[in-house]
């Protein structure tokens, strides 16, 4: 037997801790969770529901030597003290450790050898489980008999690869994902269950406790290429699927530490009281199933109820961590924690009295990664724009610049999904760029190499802004398309019932552009629109520069306008193929500007929606759009790409002055432009007209203004310390800033704002 020495960390606790014996069960199925339970199956008819479901499984399980339901055998003994339980989880150790070894012939022919993997992780987890559960049942030799095989087969090669001395073969570098928090920490549950029978295991444990906020804090590194494994908001970058998976693991090990050791403090992980914001931000109340963003190798039906859970009992517990778990259906994917499983059993919280919504904010950012989530509200079946531009690499696609657009119940525009990860479909489909909605260049996207490597280049999100009237971000996937583009920023821009997208990119080298979409349901184009319907939810594509979709079949009579494209790709669960849409311009160029309009239709008849008409002049591209007695004036500078170095890029537009790369005017039908209540400037130092500057920096921010009676928002954004000024007739009686109250200093007809600005 190889002697582990331990990480410094673990030597500073006190001889006590180590000296102490653990009382059995002292993991997850703990006997107060247990009796709390019971308790509450008394008043709580669900709860006595679901522990029928749960019987019937662990009944279903005396037969055979499945270990994998030795959670279920476990609680089933725990709660009704039947021996019949008991002795079919002896009998599953027994069996199980008889093997020769636990290791799995594709690892163990890897060089150098890796001895433990996620089933190895799934063994250490389910023997702890079941010898923690009927530990009393065992004579003094059984226990040793056991322990001693355990830490044979299951602790010494999953620590002893992942985190032990001297024969480590992993890093948080190379592994430090979520395979690393399973192998590392369902062994961790195993070292506990084993402590008083093994003193080095005790020792062991303290270790996995001090290099805990290790995982959490990674920053990552340049030389490989990793990104860090936190957002500073909190989010993980490797979807939601293994984000939750890879933190319910650490958790799991962080409660049952502290059940194994009441009274000792876990290491401390600022990053725990973040982590709800991020799995409540992604997700998509509907009437059905809870959906959630499903970028990268994730599946909208994947939800976090599991690290949420598991956080609350860790106490940190808010209202609309309740309000998720009333969202969440039993069952809806296969690896929840729900109540009729025995972790949701126990550790789900009461949500009877959980909020109708969570009181949230309906923009967010997740700046480190490049993931952002736009909301009109957080009722159900409402409309959620998601975008990303971020980092490629492992589990996370080739999808820069993409969007998922959920709509009315339904991801109306959506990501193309993943397979099993074996299949060449994952490598050649679903993993790469022509499987989400982003610009190819010559029939390409990111390089496929970026799979493997990753986007040495990143790209990433900016400046998201929401003021209520207009919604914001900017992404830039110029990184992660480097070899093709020396430009690529995409801009989102949401008005009443349009979310406007903008393409602006620079090829290296005149080429062929093409605009993918994906959907749910059908898709039919009629003129220059493509209509998709989904059931309740239906939304208009509309492209409107460089060129509209030509209007009819007979494209040859439109020589320069969109062609289109209908492609098949496979679904999500190989048993077909099914279509999106491809839309190119027929020539070669090497600089485009594109301007799709996604018009939101309040159901598939709707017939209230905005008149767009085309509008240019010089130096500009926008449009005038008309609805419900408002009126609109968008202007995209096309002076302002980069395209001119120290010549600022001034133009002028219906009477207006800027040098903004875009912006927008809302004011009344047949009123006069300058009475706009509703101002979006982006990227400017000013906005003029007849003589008055409506808005000035000296340098070129990012701003949305609204003005309503006497009460003036504002949002800005763009640089560290802001001064600017904006006009006002009269001087408003309140003023916020970013959403908070602000004194009003009001001179000469203008509100001047001096702040620190964090963007």
């Amino acid at each position: 037997m190889k002697k582990f020495f331990v990480c410094v960390g673990g030597l500073f606790l006190s001889f006590s801790l180590y000296a102490q014996q653990v009382k059995h069960p002292a993991l997850l199925f703990t006997k107060a969770r247990v009796e709390a339970a019971k308790s509450r199956m008394e008043s709580d008819t669900c709860m006595a529901r679901c522990w029928e479901d749960i019987r019937k499984v662990a009944d279903g399980a005396l037969k055979g030597n499945n270990f994998r339901r030795a959670d279920y055998l476990s609680l089933a003994y725990l709660m009704t003290g039947d021996q019949r339980y008991a002795d079919r989880l002896k009998s599953i150790l027994q069996s199980l450790t008889s093997a020769k070894t636990w290791g799995s012939e594709e690892m163990l022919s890897r060089k150098p050898v890796w001895r433990s993997d996620l089933g190895l992780s799934h063994k250490c987890l389910m023997s702890a489980l079941a010898y923690d559960a009927i530990y009393e049942t065992l004579s003094g030799q059984e226990r040793k008999d056991l322990a001693e095989k355990l830490l044979r087969l299951g602790l010494e090669p999953a620590l002893g690869d992942w985190v032990l001395e001297p024969t480590r073969i992993h890093t948080l570098n190379s592994m430090g994902h979520n395979w690393w928090t399973s192998c590392v920490y369902n062994a961790g549950m195993l070292a506990l269950a084993l402590q008083n029978e093994l003193p080095q295991a005790r020792e062991w444990a303290a270790t996995l406790n001090e290099v805990m906020p290790e995982w959490f804090g990674f920053a990552g590194d340049v030389l490989q290429n990793k990104m860090k494994t936190f957002d500073e908001s909190g989010g993980m970058y490797e979807s939601l699927n293994y984000a939750n998976f890879g933190i319910q693991e650490a958790l799991q090990y962080r409660i049952a530490w502290q059940n194994a050791y009441p009274g000792q403090k876990a290491s401390p992980i600022p990053q725990l009281e973040k982590l709800p914001d991020y799995f409540l931000q992604v997700c998509y109340p509907r009437t059905g199933i809870l959906y959630d963003i499903n970028f990268g190798d994730s599946h909208k039906n994947v939800t976090a109820e599991s690290s949420m859970m598991l956080l609350y009992a860790l106490g940190i517990q808010r209202p609309d961590m309740l309000w998720y778990f009333n969202q969440v259906q039993d069952g809806q994917h296969r690896d929840g924690y729900f109540r009729n499983r025995p972790m949701g059993f126990l550790y789900m919280p009461d949500a009877r009295k959980a909020p109708g919504t969570p009181d949230l904010p309906t923009s967010w950012l997740l700046k480190d990664f490049g993931w952002a989530m736009v909301r009109d509200s957080w009722k159900k079946d409402a409309t959620m724009l998601a975008v990303k531009s971020g980092h490629t690499w492992n589990h996370s696609h080739a999808d820069a610049n993409s969007l998922i657009l959920f709509h009315k119940g339904v991801d109306i525009l959506k990501d193309a999904g993943n397979c099993s990860y074996p299949n060449p479909e994952y490598r050649g489909y679903f993993f790469q760029s022509d499987a989400h909605n982003v610009v190819l260049f010559n029939g390409e996207g990111q390089s496929r190499e970026q799979q493997y490597e990753g986007s040495y280049l990143r790209g990433s999100l900016h400046h998201l802004m929401d003021n209520g009237q207009v919604k914001y971000v900017l992404a830039n996937g110029t990184g992660p398309m480097a070899d093709k583009f020396s430009r690529n920023f995409r801009h989102f821009l949401w008005m009443d019932k349009v979310i406007y997208v903008i393409d602006d990119i620079k090829a290296h080298h005149a080429g062929h552009f093409e605009w993918l979409w994906h959907y749910s349901g059908k898709a039919v184009k009629r003129g220059p629109d493509l209509t998709v319907t989904s059931d309740s939810a239906s939304v208009i594509i509309r492209p409107l520069y460089p060129r509209l979709l030509a209007l009819s079949d007979f494209v040859h009579d439109y020589p320069e306008d969109l062609y289109w494209e209908v492609k098949t790709g496979p679904t999500e669960d190989l048993k077909g193929k099914e279509e999106y849409y491809s839309f190119h311009l027929p020539g070669e160029h090497k600089r485009i500007k594109g301007l799709t309009a996604i018009i939101l239709k309040d159901h598939p008849g709707d017939k209230d929606l905005p008149y767009m008409e085309k509008r240019e002049g010089k130096d500009w591209i926008g449009l005038r759009v008309r609805r419900g007695g408002k009126v609109t004036d968008m202007y995209i500078n096309q002076q302002a790409d980069g395209r001119l170095m120290h010549n600022n890029s001034w133009i002028e537009a219906d009477g207006w002055t800027t040098d903004a790369y875009m912006f927008t005017v809302t004011y009344d039908e047949g009123a006069d432009p300058s009475t706009a209540g509703d101002i979006f400037v982006c990227y400017g130092s000013a906005l003029r007209r007849g003589g008055v500057s409506y808005y000035s920096s000296l340098s070129k921010l990012f701003v949305m203004q609204h003005a309503e009676g006497k009460e003036l928002d504002v949002h800005v954004q763009g640089q560290p310390y802001v001064r600017a000024v904006f006009h006002a007739g009269s001087r408003p009686s309140s003023l916020r800033v970013n959403g908070h109250a602000e004194k009003v200093v009001y001179e000469d007809g203008n509100v001047i704002l001096k702040k620190q600005v964090k963007s």
